[in-house]
């Protein structure tokens, strides 16, 4: 019997991942300019480097973290799809030869060779003014003050104290010999600041209170730094075909990962305390936080 219980909760948590991937789906649509729209190829480009590909584990976030307080879907595909744009951004950017030039990503070319450099510079800036403009709309429900609160986390997290920020180490970072505490730093801003705001964003919406907003950024941390362990676990590991994306880059590049600098057991064994981490700091939320003991999990045990 517990091991049906167990299948149950799976399929459960399978089947609403999937609904909220769709959903979600729908939302970057339409919220993207249409095709043919004038100038076309930038509008062409801005839906390939967006559509048809990715987990969407920032949308994900965002609607489990609403969940927790009764949020309806469709007031938290705003904020989740503008979190989602500014990371669609950011893959683009990351993808140009001036930063990890790399040719693949989620199992076909990377927009600058789809395109050309030129155009995906240009995906990456308009990606990130959508973002912005998808998040400005007026949100039901929501009081102005605490819809300019989310924008203002979007920007901070994105920015050159969070996301960019965090490139820039990164960038600094090759060829050099960082500790875990530089090396937790830089991820931090790189990885986890967005993943922090897409849960706090999903909050937001909920109109938490402080102290759930202290939780839930606690928990966010966690889960930033694990996600990125695993990636780089991953990426010693998967193959590229298994990635959609080219494996052993970093190594390749001589960039600092959590592997290279800890060991392979060492790595895993802190993912898995990280991961527990992640589910201690939600014990106070109870069973309303389900989603996001399950994404914890999730991300722990992905593949690709």
């Amino acid at each position: 019997m517990a091991a049906d219980r167990q299948v149950d909760t799976l399929m459960n948590f399978q089947t609403w991942m999937a609904g909220i991937q769709q959903r979600t789906e729908s939302a970057l649509d339409a919220a993207l300019p249409a095709p043919g729209l004038a100038p076309a190829r930038l509008h062409e480009a801005m839906r390939y480097a967006v559509l048809g590909g990715g987990k969407r584990v920032r949308p994900l976030l965002c609607h489990a973290a609403g969940s927790i307080f009764g949020v309806e879907a469709g007031a938290l595909d705003a904020p989740a799809v503008a979190v989602e744009l500014i990371h669609a951004y950011s893959l683009v950017h990351d993808d140009l030869p001036c930063m990890d030039d790399d040719v693949l990503r989620r199992g076909k070319p990377t927009c600058h060779v789809e395109f050309d450099e030129a155009t995906a510079l240009l995906v990456g800036d308009a990606l990130q003014t959508q973002a912005f403009q998808v998040l400005a709309n007026r949100i039901p429900g929501l009081a102005p003050a605490r819809q300019i609160d989310m924008l203002q986390l979007l920007a901070t997290a994105s920015g050159s104290r969070g996301m960019a920020g965090g490139q820039a180490i990164d960038l600094a970072a090759v060829g050099q010999q960082l500790d875990i505490a530089e090396l937790e730093y830089m991820h931090i801003h790189k990885t986890g600041a967005l993943i922090r705001a897409a849960v706090l964003l999903g909050a937001h919406c909920g109109e938490a209170m402080p102290d759930a907003l202290d939780r839930l950024g606690r928990f966010a941390n966690r889960i930033g730094l694990l996600f990125q362990v695993v990636d780089d676990i991953l990426d010693a590991e998967a193959s590229t075909a298994t990635l959609g994306k080219t494996a052993g880059k970093d190594a390749a590049q001589n960039k600092p990962t959590y592997v290279n600098i800890l060991g392979l057991n060492e790595a895993k064994s802190m993912a898995g305390k990280l991961r527990q981490d992640a589910h201690d700091a939600l014990a106070p939320f109870g069973d309303p936080a389900v989603r996001l003991h399950e994404l914890t999990d999730f991300i722990v045990e992905r593949t690709f």
